[in-house]
C-alpha cells in the first residue's frame, strides 16, 4: 500500500470511527398536557440541542408533529385510551385516523414517524378491565390501516404497557410470567406484533417501587447503589430496572418469544410532589441511566440495550394526579425549558436550556403584608386558587413543603394568577393579596412566572382532523380541578 493510499485509508477509518461513535442516540417522552406549553419549534430545538434523536408523543398533537417535520428526529405517535373503542369498532375508523395523523404528516411535513403507540398502559389494574376488549382489535385495525396506506414497513405498531402485566411468584426474574388474567391476551398481542415486525413496549418505574413500599431498599432503585443484590441462579441483580426488565424477558421466553424486541417506553424519576421525588434522587437516577445508554449496557438477559425513552422532557402542570402529586414533575426541564439539575448527556455535552422563551411580566401575586392569617376568607381563597391551578409543590416532602402559612397562601395565589395569564382581577382574593415586583421564591421553592402565549404563536384549537388532540385545551382546567381537591388540607397550613 502506497503512502497516499495509506493516508486515505487512515482518514476513512477515522471517519467511520466518528460515525460509529455518533450512532449512540437518545429518546424521550414529550408530554403536552400543560396550561402554558412551550412553542413546539422551541421544544424541537431543545430536543436537538440535547442529543435526542427519538421522541414519543402521547397524542397526535398537530403543532408538535409539524415542528418535528424534517427535524431528523424519529417519532412514536400515541393514541390515547379513550379512542381505543372507536378504533376497535372498524377498520374504516382506523384508516381515517392513520390518514389524518400519520400519512398526512409524513407526506406534507416530512415527519419521520416510525411507530404508532396504540393506547397507553391499557391493562393497568386500576382501569378494571375497561380497555381489555378494545386494545387488541384497535391494534389490528391500525396495523391494517397502515398497510393500506402503504406504510406497513415504515411504521410499526406497538402497545405501551405497564410493568404490572407480568409478575413473578418467587420474587426472582427467572420466575417471570404474564398475569394469569391477561396471559392469553398478552400472547395474542405479542404474536401479532412479532408477525408484523413490531416490538413490545414496556414502561418501568423504579421510583414507583420506592413510592409504593416504604420498606423498599432505596439503593436498589439506583444503578450505583450498595443494596444487597438479588441472586437468581448465576445472576446477581444490583438494581430494580435490570431485575424488572429481565422478569419480562423470562415471561417472553416461557411463552415462546425469546427473541421478541422490547422497547422501554418510559423510565425516569420525578423531582417534586413526594418525599422521594426530589432533585438529588432524579439527578442520580437519570445520570446513571444516561451513562448506561452511552456505554451500550443492557441487562443480564439482554446485554444489547433496548431503545429507552426517558420520561420526561418537560413538566406538565395539567396532568391528572390520581397516581400521585409527583405526576406533574417528571421533566428534566421545568415547563419553560429551564434546567432543573445538571446532566451529562450521551452526546458528551451538558444539558442545554430552551432558547427564545418569552414570559409574562416579572410580577407575582402574594398575600398582602397587612392581611391576617386569621381572616375567615383565607382558607376558601387558598382552596379556590389551588382548585384552578397547580399546587402540587406544596405539602410534606415537596419543594415548597417548608413554607410558613403566609408563604403557603402566597404560593397558591401566585399559581392562580400566573395560570390565568396575570389577567386583571386574578390577584383579588378578598383583599388578602397584592401584586409585587420582588421575587418571593425561597430555598427550593420556585414561584413561577408563566410563558406569555400571546408573544409566541397563537395556541391552536382542537380540530376534527386530530382525534387524539380533540378536547385537550378545553379540559386542562377540569384536569386541574379533578386533581386539586385532595391537596387542599395539606396546602392550607403546610401539613
Amino acid at each position: 500500500m502506497g503512502l497516499r493510499s495509506f493516508v486515505w485509508f487512515f482518514l476513512l477509518c477515522m471517519l467511520f470511527e466518528g460515525l460509529a461513535k455518533g450512532i449512540v442516540g437518545l429518546a424521550c417522552n414529550w408530554g403536552t398536557r400543560t396550561t402554558h406549553p412551550l412553542p413546539p419549534t422551541i421544544v424541537v430545538k431543545l430536543l436537538k440541542d440535547n442529543g435526542f434523536n427519538k421522541v414519543k408523543l402521547f397524542e397526535a398533537d398537530p403543532g408538535a408533529l409539524k415542528a418535528l417535520g424534517k427535524s431528523g428526529i424519529e417519532v412514536m405517535v400515541g393514541i390515547p385510551n379513550e379512542f381505543l373503542a372507536p378504533l376497535a369498532s372498524g377498520v374504516r375508523v382506523a384508516e381515517d385516523w392513520v390518514t389524518q395523523n400519520v400519512s398526512s404528516y409524513i407526506s406534507k411535513y416530512g415527519v419521520d414517524i416510525r411507530h404508532v403507540a396504540v393506547g397507553n398502559e391499557p391493562f393497568l389494574k386500576t382501569y378494571k378491565d375497561t380497555f381489555l376488549k378494545t386494545t387488541f382489535p384497535a391494534l389490528q385495525n391500525i396495523q391494517a390501516a397502515l398497510i393500506k396506506a402503504g406504510l406497513g414497513r415504515q411504521v410499526k405498531v406497538t402497545v405501551p404497557l405497564n410493568a404490572d402485566v407480568y409478575q413473578t411468584e418467587d420474587g426472582l426474574p427467572s420466575g417471570g410470567n404474564f398475569r394469569s388474567d391477561i396471559r392469553s391476551l398478552m400472547i395474542s398481542i405479542i404474536k401479532f406484533l412479532s408477525d408484523n415486525g413490531g416490538a413490545l413496549t414496556i414502561n418501568i418505574y423504579p421510583f414507583l417501587s420506592l413510592y409504593a413500599d416504604p420498606h423498599f431498599p432505596v439503593d436498589y432503585a439506583f444503578f450505583n447503589g450498595s443494596a444487597a443484590p438479588v441472586v437468581d441462579g448465576s445472576i446477581s441483580y444490583t438494581n430494580v430496572l435490570d431485575a424488572n426488565f429481565d422478569t419480562l424477558i423470562s415471561a417472553l421466553e416461557k411463552n415462546g418469544f425469546s427473541s421478541m424486541p422490547v422497547i422501554i417506553g418510559e423510565v425516569g424519576w420525578p423531582t417534586d410532589g413526594d418525599v422521594n421525588a426530589n432533585m438529588k434522587y432524579a439527578q442520580r437516577f437519570n445520570q446513571g441511566l444516561l451513562d448506561r445508554i452511552k456505554a451500550g449496557r443492557g441487562t443480564p438477559k439482554r446485554p444489547t440495550p433496548p431503545d429507552i425513552y426517558l420520561f420526561a422532557l418537560i413538566d406538565e402542570d395539567a396532568k391528572s394526579i390520581d397516581p400521585g402529586k409527583f405526576e406533574r414533575h417528571w421533566g428534566i426541564f421545568y415547563f419553560d425549558g429551564v434546567i432543573k439539575y445538571s446532566l451529562n448527556m450521551v452526546n458528551g455535552q451538558s444539558l442545554v436550556p430552551a432558547k427564545g422563551v418569552k414570559y409574562l411580566a416579572r410580577e407575582w401575586c402574594v398575600m398582602a403584608p397587612e392581611a391576617s392569617l386569621s381572616d375567615p376568607n383565607l382558607p376558601q381563597s387558598v382552596n379556590y386558587a389551588c382548585t384552578y391551578s397547580d399546587c402540587t409543590s406544596l405539602g410534606y416532602g415537596s419543594s415548597c413543603g417548608t413554607l410558613d402559612e403566609r408563604s403557603n397562601a402566597s404560593y397558591a395565589f401566585n399559581m392562580y394568577y400566573q395560570t390565568l395569564d396575570q389577567r386583571k382581577g386574578t390577584c383579588d382574593f378578598s383583599n388578602l393579596s397584592v401584586i409585587t415586583k420582588v421575587d418571593p421564591s425561597q430555598d427550593t421553592c420556585r414561584f413561577e412566572i408563566m410563558i406569555d402565549l400571546k408573544k409566541h404563536e397563537n395556541p391552536r384549537s382542537p380540530t376534527p382532523s386530530s382525534m387524539a388532540a380533540a378536547g385537550r385545551s378545553q379540559n386542562s382546567l377540569l384536569q386541574l380541578v379533578a386533581g386539586a381537591l385532595g391537596l387542599i388540607a395539606c396546602i392550607l397550613w403546610g401539613f
